[in-house]
């Protein structure tokens, strides 16, 4: 519990700080929207940039782990958006919102540390693979189905390509071959704005807690909290040990991984569309705070606490 505690407690720590800076004005309501437009306009896609850029992936493809973890993610994903939708109500964007919430996982400051932690150099692998190509995933399946509404193929198109995140992926992707012409100041600029991603986009969403507070209620942040740390884990479980029988180390991987509370993710897009931010920033601080428990149960359970 407690090293559980010492991997969640910087997440808590910068949520924190954006929120009690707005509670005592130091801030203005001004400042958490701008920041969040920072982060997903520059810091987010220099993150996607760099990290697909430099991503080491193999070219022979570990299939069985690919589909075991992304099958989870997208029966968790359909399923939050259809309890959002029939239950809640929730439609357009924040809709989309409901779904990346359950999806993607707070990697960085919870799946990384955890992860290495239970399984050292041996689950720097299978980490390293999931790490390089799932915030690409989500990310662009979020904007796919939130474009994807615009009222002609035409206007979908250009909404893509002109799109922030959707640029950084097909950058980084396109800069792999030349990775090493690339001028040293130049990935200086991109670094520091990559590593400011992730603290401002914890910071601005304190900012939002103060804004909306649990307007929205608890009762969809707590499914879909339950969603994140408990039915996407279980699948990516039954699948990579029971279907796919892949070594201890990578199912482990992967259902830790899975495992984690909601990403940041979710309220940076959230934000952007100005659509379910409160649905977003609930889920985040709920799951993060239950993962205390989840994770350390599924460390057990997997033998590695």
């Amino acid at each position: 519990m407690l090293a559980a505690l010492i991997v969640v407690l910087p997440v808590f720590g910068l949520i924190s700080l954006g929120y009690l800076a707005r509670w005592a004005k130091i801030v203005r309501e001004t400042t958490g929207e701008g920041l969040s437009d920072f982060v997903f306009v520059l810091a987010l896609p220099c993150l996607l940039f760099r990290t697909l850029a430099k991503a080491d992936i193999p070219a022979t493809q570990p299939w069985g782990y690919w589909i075991a973890y992304f099958a989870g993610l997208a029966i968790v994903w359909a399923l939050a958006m259809l309890i959002a939708s029939r239950i809640f109500a929730r439609k357009g964007p924040e809709l989309v919102v409901s779904g990346f919430a359950a999806a993607q996982s707070n990697t960085v400051f919870v799946g990384v540390p955890m992860i290495l932690k239970a399984y050292g150099d041996a689950g720097a692998v299978p980490l390293g693979l999931l790490l390089a190509i799932h915030l690409p995933v989500t990310m662009t399946i979020a904007t796919l189905l939130a474009e994807g509404r615009a009222a002609s193929i035409t206007m979908m198109i250009k909404r893509l390509f002109t799109h922030p995140i959707i640029i950084g992926i097909l950058l980084g992707s396109a800069a792999r071959p030349i990775i090493g012409l690339i001028p040293e100041p130049l990935w200086t600029i991109i670094d520091l704005l990559a590593g400011a991603a992730v603290p401002c986009a914890l910071i601005s969403l304190g900012i939002a807690m103060r804004r909306y507070g649990l307007t929205s209620g608890l009762a969809l942040p707590a499914i879909l909290s339950g969603l994140k740390l408990g039915l996407h884990p279980l699948i990516v479980y039954v699948l990579a040990t029971m279907v796919f029988q892949m070594p201890a180390h990578w199912s482990g991987v992967a259902v830790l991984f899975a495992a984690c509370p909601c990403g940041i993710n979710a309220y940076l897009f959230a934000e952007r569309y100005k659509q379910g931010v409160a649905d977003a920033s609930s889920a985040i601080a709920l799951s993060t705070m239950l993962s205390l428990f989840t994770t350390t149960a599924w460390l057990t359970w997997l033998g590695v606490s």
